[in-house]
């Protein structure tokens, strides 16, 4: 049951979850590497020597995920993992990406 419903200003959100400005963008990506902009999307492609490699490190971020309660998208193929991450509720790239990619990036090693 649904107790009350409002709909949440961009004034009344929470930091992370305002969108980004395009230089704010643009200074994030220059902090990730291997990341890039699709639209209102940041991905980055990870590749492993095997699909057993690819599941473990989907599993990790998985994880992270859970915990963060941010998740992104993956696309798994064999060795091939793409990841893409936006924040769907706030329309657009969020504190919340950058946070998230820094994360799996960490995981990853690099």
């Amino acid at each position: 049951m649904i107790v009350s419903c409002q709909r949440i200003s961009a004034i009344d959100k929470p930091p992370d979850v305002s969108l980004l400005t395009e230089s704010e963008i643009e200074a994030a990506l220059a902090s990730l590497p291997g990341w890039k902009r699709n639209g209102n999307t940041i991905e980055r492609l990870f590749l492993f020597e095997n699909f057993a490699d690819a599941m473990v490190f989907v599993n990790k971020v998985a994880e992270a995920a859970e915990e963060a309660n941010h998740h992104p998208d993956m696309f798994i193929r064999y060795n091939k993992v793409l990841f893409s991450l936006s924040s769907h509720d706030a329309g657009g790239l969020t504190r919340r990406d950058v946070k998230m990619a820094k994360k799996i990036d960490g995981i990853s090693g690099g």
